[in-house]
């Protein structure tokens, strides 16, 4: 692993890249995007796990604006209403706008190193990430192979750019893996999703993780699940050998 920091035209992005310890690569590269509760060890080991399976993966700090993520205290419940309303205007602050800067600097730095073999790149999402690796996929068509989102929350909304809006500009491959007990992707939500894909035509698939929470992919919470995490893995590395090692 290595600490690395990209600039973007909003300030420095810190990040951390992993890539596979036997060999000099190049290696296709995934960007792995945490969810709300920002960088910790836990994304760090699934980083490692899929370094480990021949790809370059860069774990970017999605709100390095507020501070590097050493410094970012993320922890705590969302029972607790300050944590709650501080977290949400976390969120609140990763507008499209600056996600498009986010990944624009994000996937110029990989198209630069020399471990990475391009010139397309991978995007898994978690939580409210998921929203944004749709989106990255949507702005970055001719880049972005496939996006991953497990346990997305919001993904069809009412809102002018929900991600279900954007899903006609995508060239590559997306996933989807639904929790059946999500206020965040309640089945409604879920189905306005997937006819927006069926009506686009983008390559996809879509499923329910039966009777699973939301957060059931990520270890170290009560929602985790390590069944539906494992097929969650098996999906992912499917998506990613197929559409990154042509």
């Amino acid at each position: 692993m290595q600490d690395i920091d990209i600039k973007t035209s909003n300030g420095t992005m810190d990040a951390k890249l992993f890539h596979p310890e036997e060999g000099q690569g190049p290696w296709p590269a995934v960007i792995l995007l945490v969810d709300a509760f920002g960088i910790r060890p836990v994304f760090e080991e699934m980083a490692h796990r899929l370094a480990k399976e021949g790809y370059v993966v860069l774990l970017p700090n999605v709100f390095y604006r507020e501070g590097h993520a050493s410094k970012l205290d993320l922890n705590g419940s969302f029972e607790d209403e300050a944590f709650r309303k501080r977290i949400y205007a976390l969120i609140g602050g990763l507008t499209p706008e600056r996600l498009r800067v986010d990944a624009a600097a994000e996937l110029d730095f990989l198209a630069r190193h020399p471990r990475v073999k391009g010139p397309k790149v991978g995007v898994a999402g978690y939580c409210m990430s998921g929203g944004i690796a749709v989106r990255m996929a949507a702005d970055s068509p001719d880049r972005i192979a496939a996006a991953a989102s497990s346990h997305g929350g919001r993904l069809a909304t009412d809102a002018p750019d929900s991600p279900h809006r954007l899903v006609g500009r995508v060239k590559g491959e997306l996933y989807f893996g639904h929790a059946d007990n999500d206020n965040s992707m309640p089945a409604e939500a879920i189905q306005k999703l997937e006819a927006a894909l069926k009506e686009a035509g983008v390559k996809h698939r879509s499923e329910l993780f039966a009777g699973k929470r939301h957060g059931y992919a990520v270890a170290g919470t009560a929602a985790y699940d390590e069944e539906a995490a494992e097929q969650h893995w098996q999906r992912l590395l499917d998506l990613f050998n197929r559409t990154l090692r042509t």
